[in-house]
């Protein structure tokens, strides 16, 4: 199943492509961090296509938990901040929230 590895790597394209225009709006760097900043997003959006579901926004919502926990673990790898106990709390339920759109029933 690829939908978690899919998912994962997803966020970290993600956070690291709008990482790449946050470090030049926000810490003064050069214009040229928005070259791989936009590859960095496109990537993002093309590994969503590859996780097996009927539709697109069942798809992003499922995502979600899972960026959420990425973001977590960004402000904790790459920005020197640890997570509060609210942090771990609130991306484990982002996770259970993912798990169950993922893989819930569906009715007929």
């Amino acid at each position: 199943m690829l939908t978690y590895p899919a998912f994962a790597a997803a966020a970290l394209a993600e956070i690291a492509g709008c990482f790449a225009f946050w470090a030049w709006l926000r810490l003064d760097r050069s214009p040229w961090w928005l070259v791989p900043g936009m590859a960095s997003l496109a990537l993002f959006a093309s590994l969503l296509t590859v996780v097996e579901s009927g539709a697109a926004g069942r798809t992003y919502a499922a995502y979600g938990g899972i960026y959420v926990v990425a973001a977590i673990l960004w402000l904790w790898g790459f920005e020197g901040h640890r997570p509060d106990r609210w942090d771990i709390a609130g991306g484990l339920v982002c996770v259970l929230g993912s798990a169950l759109i993922l893989f819930g029933p569906r009715g007929a």
